[in-house]
């Protein structure tokens, strides 16, 4: 499924529209950037409360498919800028990641 279409039936909000045509073929929930990074896989939607440019970095080594944050976490200036640069999508739920992931598990 494309990102664009699976934000859409989540209902996110868009930060940063991104590569919005990529493939989400999985999900990974987590917050600590170093283990995200050793175990997140390609073209993964990650879901996390991190919204930081370190966040925006992982996603760029891992070629995950898309960053949601969760719980309105903020997305900072910084990251939002090479998010935009990088072409990566950032989203924005009210939702936890625990109930996000169960909704994605049904989209994908």
């Amino acid at each position: 499924m494309k990102v664009k279409e699976l934000s859409e039936k989540l209902n996110l909000k868009v930060l940063v529209e991104g590569d919005s045509e990529r493939d989400a073929e999985g999900c990974y929930c987590g917050d600590l950037l170093s283990w995200v990074m050793s175990r997140i896989k390609e073209n993964d939607v990650w879901l996390t409360v991190m919204g930081n440019i370190n966040s925006i970095a992982v996603c760029v080594l891992s070629d995950c498919a898309c960053v949601v944050l969760t719980e309105n976490a903020p997305l900072d200036e910084d990251a939002r800028l090479k998010a935009e640069a990088m072409s990566i999508p950032v989203f924005q739920s009210e939702k936890s990641a625990y109930d996000l992931a169960i909704e994605i598990s049904k989209l994908l």
